[in-house]
């Protein structure tokens, strides 16, 4: 039985100062008329059905989601009382899917990130689904083919074929990779077989919480105190105990010491919107190649990110300006600053 996992409880500090701590990028209309954590779910829906998604999010957060995704069975949202990175969270909610569906198979995906192909995400989804089927304790992660040297994705290095399911091929994981400066990616790029690491996992939920209980073994005692707390009982416990899980990402806490990890390379037009850039990458841009959102006037201005918020905009005689008006903000600086919003952001805030 196919589930998936959105985690949903992130930040997104590098979309400031349209992204707050109250209302992160996930909740936003960052690429088109829908907001990432709605596009994410949308796409799911064509292989796996609601009542099989959950989102794992911060409490913060809950009424959003709520709100954003009223289809949503409000069982399905997993709260995290504190924020302790990705495996303890990606165990809690393997704890609680099991309780829904026995000897589920879990995809876990982030909530933020563009999909151009859905058709050949959704069956690159469904052939390492197959793959977990036939092979208990595997694990396989998602791989995209890199087109340029990146230096803001971790990567995958890969090896022999172990088996082919439709027009996919699995294959062994060497070792997953930090983020490489701009030479090491450029060594990677050309070397073939290293691959984007998207952040995307297929496993069993047996296969998680039994890689947790060896690896990290205080947070899954921690869990399974909570996960065997009656339901009356649940949420307090969990507001008390959850805080002494470890803090540590599933890459360093598992995948790094795991076995049987495998991926499936492919390429299916993805982006993990990590900056303005990507806004920019991906919205329409008009004849001037000026990306604007909003009431937006301009003239004699070309190659700008102008994002409004309710007010009109109206932008004379610049080039390469980034400007974004939120709530509470209005910023206007080069778009080479970009790169330093989260910065920028903590020197004014």
């Amino acid at each position: 039985m196919l589930c998936a996992l959105i985690m949903a409880g992130g930040k997104g500090e590098r979309f400031w100062p349209l992204s707050t701590d109250e209302k992160p990028k996930q909740f936003l209309k960052l690429i088109g008329e829908e907001t990432m954590i709605q596009m994410t779910v949308k796409r799911l829906e064509k292989l796996i059905p609601v009542e099989r998604i959950f989102v794992v999010t911060a409490k913060r957060y809950v009424d959003l989601v709520k709100e954003q995704l009223p289809k949503l069975p409000e069982s399905n949202i997993i709260v995290e009382p504190v924020g302790r990175n990705t495996a303890p969270c990606i165990a809690l909610s393997a704890f609680i899917i099991e309780k829904y569906y026995k000897n589920a198979t879990i995809a876990v995906l982030p909530s933020d990130h563009l999909i151009v192909n859905e058709d050949k995400f959704i069956n690159t989804l469904g052939a390492a689904n197959k793959f977990v089927e036939d092979n208990e304790s595997a694990i396989v992660t998602i791989g995209m083919k890199p087109d340029r040297p990146e230096t803001g994705y971790g990567y995958i290095e890969y090896s022999e074929v172990v088996e082919s399911i439709d027009e996919f091929k699995v294959r062994s994981v060497r070792r997953f990779v930090e983020k490489p400066n701009l030479e090491t990616a450029q060594k990677y790029l050309n070397k073939g077989d290293f691959l984007w690491n998207a952040g995307m996992f297929v496993w069993r939920a047996s296969t998680i919480l039994e890689l947790t209980n060896r690896f990290l073994t205080n947070t899954f005692n921690v869990l399974n105190e909570i996960a065997v707390t009656c339901e009356e009982e649940f949420d307090q416990v969990l507001e008390l105990r959850y805080e002494n899980v470890d803090n540590v990402s599933v890459d360093y806490g598992i995948m790094e010491k795991a076995e049987n990890i495998y991926v499936i390379p492919t390429d299916f037009g993805w982006d993990d919107v990590g900056t303005w850039y990507s806004v920019e990458r991906y919205r329409d841009k008009d004849e001037n190649n000026n990306v604007c959102v909003g009431d937006i006037k301009h003239i004699d201005s070309h190659n700008n990110i102008i994002v409004g918020n309710g007010k009109p905009i109206v932008v004379v005689g610049l080039d390469d300006v980034f400007v974004v008006e939120s709530d509470d903000v209005i910023f206007v600086g080069s778009k080479e600053n970009i790169k330093n919003i989260k910065d920028i952001k903590n020197k004014v805030c």
